[in-house]
């Protein structure tokens, strides 16, 4: 069964509800390995609602949150999910995210854009994050990559493909980074982020992990994502979640647990407050977060 513009681009998805408490926040912040130096006053207030002004919820943690699930699996959407990948994620933050709080996720569909048969096709998931009150807290774009399903829109007479979103910026290789964080991941790092609902056995079972071609399993992209995130906040912003007003990185290749994260950040000469940067793992000098852009207060 080929994908069809119109079903996809006009698929509802209910509104998602959650309520979240600050457990849940201090397992989001433990899972990314804050804590592992429990001397590091810093990492402190995201693990500890005891310090000076309460618990603080990571700005990425938007990114697991109203999660409608892996509907892309669903028979009916006519993608060929097993060969769907994780392009791309983009967020733009609204206001501070709370450390407990009831949420409301409204997603949809905003972008098919076809690539031409065997080329695969371009998809873009947008949720918007909001309290139950109806304060808007997120913008999260995620944009996967159809490996399976590129010219749909030759099909049936024709279908519609729109335009992609406009691209990242590269970073600047012509100069060295301004900023650069050395982050170890933990061995058990995909064990722990699955509790955040993505229950993936690629994540977790080795056999599933070699039948997928990986020598063992690997890190979740949004893991990586909230790693380099974090890296963001001690380079850049004191710590400080609210000031980290977006954020988005193309994944490159997996991460596995246990190796380290060197995440280079360059400022951005022509525009104050803003940043590219990208990560790459230390063990294997291997660029695995590409094309990433922040803006920060």
């Amino acid at each position: 069964m080929a994908i069809h513009y119109q079903h996809l681009r006009n698929r509802v998805f209910p509104p998602v509800r959650q309520h979240y408490t600050m457990r849940d926040t201090m397992l989001y912040a433990l899972s990314l390995g804050l804590g592992n130096d429990p001397m590091n006053a810093s990492a402190l207030p995201f693990v500890y609602e005891g310090t000076p002004g309460g618990l603080r919820a990571l700005p990425s943690q938007a990114v697991v949150l109203g999660y409608p699930g892996f509907w892309a699996r669903e028979p009916d959407t006519g993608i060929d999910w097993v060969k769907l990948l994780h392009g791309e994620q983009r967020l733009r933050l609204h206001r501070p995210l709370p450390a407990d709080a009831e949420v409301v996720g409204h997603n949809r569909i905003t972008h098919l854009t076809d690539k031409g048969a065997g080329k695969g096709a371009i998809m873009v998931t947008e949720r918007r994050l909001e309290t139950v009150q109806g304060e808007l807290l997120a913008t999260i774009q995620q944009v996967s990559f159809l490996r399976g399903d590129g010219g749909y829109s030759a099909l049936d007479g024709g279908q519609p493909s729109d335009e992609p979103l406009p691209a990242l910026p590269p970073v600047p290789e012509d100069r060295p980074p301004d900023f650069v964080d050395t982050q170890p991941t933990r061995p058990e790092a995909a064990l722990l982020y699955r509790l955040m609902g993505d229950f993936n056995p690629l994540h977790a079972d080795p056999a599933v992990a070699g039948a997928a071609g990986f020598e063992r399993p690997i890190l979740h992209g949004l893991a990586s994502y909230g790693l380099v995130a974090h890296a963001l906040l001690r380079q850049c912003a004191d710590h400080d979640p609210a000031r980290l007003r977006a954020f988005d990185i193309r994944f490159a290749a997996p991460v596995f647990p246990g190796e380290t994260l060197v995440t280079e950040i360059w400022r951005d000469p022509q525009h104050a407050g803003q940043f590219q940067l990208r990560a790459r793992v230390l063990e294997r000098d291997k660029v695995v977060l590409s094309h990433g852009w922040a803006e920060i207060a």
